[in-house]
């Protein structure tokens, strides 16, 4: 089921975090922050609307880093209903696509309940003082890719926060499939 974000809750603070990446290596806020920004990501491995940006998610975090804006992707699904959401398989679809950042297992999903995200891909883009200043979408993609050309909102949203620490005040939703609860 499709489901969309609240808006931006401008100024709120980054929750702090510890989480293993798929090999158990423990990573946390501190270590992935940039001097920049940070953008944190909620995505996994199943979801048909990940799977159509998974490139452009790639790109654009790749030339983030680039910048000063640290990243990082964490999965909170429960996996006992979707194992293809399992640690394993976080590694092997990052391992294919090239991340150039963690991707990090929730396994209580305690982490993405005090983010409060809600869907996948949910994006937070925060300045260098770990405060929210973005909670759109990655561009006008939906469960197919958009154009090649089409603009590249959270790259341009994060390059904002990265100079001038105030993300853009018109925001637009990310949408994608709900967050799988643990019951």
């Amino acid at each position: 089921m499709a489901v969309s974000p609240p808006v931006c809750e401008f100024g709120a603070k980054a929750p702090a975090f510890t989480l293993p990446d798929p090999d158990g290596r423990m990573v946390s806020w501190a270590d992935i922050a940039g001097p920049r920004g940070t953008l944190v990501m909620f995505i996994c491995n199943h979801c048909p609307y990940v799977q159509a940006v998974i490139d452009r998610i790639r790109r654009d975090a790749a030339d983030l880093q680039k910048l000063g804006v640290g990243v990082v992707a964490i999965s909170a699904n429960d996996v006992s209903q979707y194992p293809e959401d399992s640690p394993g398989k976080m590694k092997a679809m990052a391992k294919e696509h090239g991340f150039t950042f963690p991707y990090l297992y929730d396994e209580s999903q305690e982490v993405a309940r005090a983010y409060g995200a809600e869907c996948t891909p949910d994006f937070f883009g925060y300045n260098a003082a770990g405060e929210l200043q973005y909670r759109g979408r990655l561009d006008a993609s939906g469960r197919n890719p958009a154009p090649p050309d089409v603009r590249r909102e959270l790259f341009e949203a994060m390059v904002q926060i990265a100079e001038t620490g105030q993300g853009p005040r018109e925001q637009v939703a990310s949408m994608g499939c709900s967050i799988k609860w643990k019951v």
